[in-house]
């Protein structure tokens, strides 16, 4: 009876005991799968940073390639500054063509221009900037603009520059012209005689053709060169002629070879008052003589 007592005891007790170390080992589970999960999270949010980054870099190296980029095509930029001039005007072996296209200013030209035409647009004014890299210059046409004041110095140091055009523009007075000039016409301007300097044409020793017609002078100006062979004076304001204006007084034997023409034409005077105005002259001056 007691070994049947005890039996049934032990029956009773085992299903109670065996559970235990299942659960147990569930707890163990339980932690390593927190463990795992910690870890995982850890891991994978480290890796997820890890490609975040990975992905971010390439952005911020792309950002450094484009900077780095924008600062070395600067100098390819100063290569073709040269290009939009050339782009609205014609650039051809040394010559640049900006005729009627309205600009306002002088364009930046290429170093190496020799010859500028810029007739007809609408440029008001002359600077020393607008030549200064640009010492090869030999002609210059600014035929119809609307140009009112150069400075001074602008054509001062164009050591080369033989043709200088600035007719059909508002001008009054006259800047420092280059000594090598052979040619300039300032005609159908505004310019008057106190706008010339009294030694403004005097160095010029190579100037032939000087062409002021159409202007506001009511003389002729002084210390004209004896290179001449032309000049143009016609429809002025000049009123009087001195013995000294083309010829020299204290010496009659003083002939002017070089000189071709001279055109006085549609002036308020009578050339036939100032008869030794003109003895060194081999032709007679264009004009009224009465």
């Amino acid at each position: 009876m007691k070994i049947l007592q005890s039996t049934l005891l032990l029956l009773l007790f085992v299903p109670l005991i065996k559970p235990a170390p299942p659960t147990q080992q569930n707890t163990d589970n339980f932690e390593e799968i927190l463990f795992t999960r910690d870890y995982e999270d850890q891991y994978l949010d480290g890796k997820n940073i890890k490609k975040k980054e990975s992905m971010i870099t390439p952005d911020e190296k792309s950002l450094q390639l484009q900077k780095d980029e924008s600062s070395t095509s600067l100098p390819l930029k100063k290569e073709n500054d040269e290009m939009p001039t050339c782009l609205l005007c014609v650039c051809l072996s040394g010559s640049v063509y900006c005729e009627e296209v309205d600009i306002e200013v002088v364009p930046p030209l290429p170093k190496e221009s020799a010859y500028l035409y810029a007739r007809f647009n609408k440029i008001k004014k002359l600077t020393a900037k607008d030549f200064a890299e640009i010492p090869n210059l030999r002609r210059l046409d600014f035929t119809g603009n609307l140009i009112e004041d150069i400075e001074d110095t602008t054509f001062s140091k164009l050591s080369l520059l033989e043709e200088l055009t600035l007719a059909e523009n508002q001008l009054l007075k006259l800047p420092v012209l280059p000594p090598k000039l052979t040619l300039f016409n300032a005609k159908y301007n505004k310019i008057k005689s106190r706008g010339i300097k009294a030694n403004t044409f005097k160095k010029l020793s190579n100037l032939s053709f000087l062409y002021l017609d159409h202007n506001a002078l009511e003389s002729v100006p002084l210390n004209l060169p004896e290179s001449l062979r032309v000049i143009h004076l016609q429809f002025n304001n000049i009123t009087s002629i001195t013995d000294d204006t083309f010829c020299k007084a204290n010496d009659t034997r003083y002939i002017r070879n070089r000189i071709e023409e001279i055109r006085l034409e549609g002036n308020p005077i009578a050339l036939g008052k100032h008869p030794n105005s003109f003895i060194c002259l081999k032709r007679l001056p264009v004009g009224s003589y009465f």
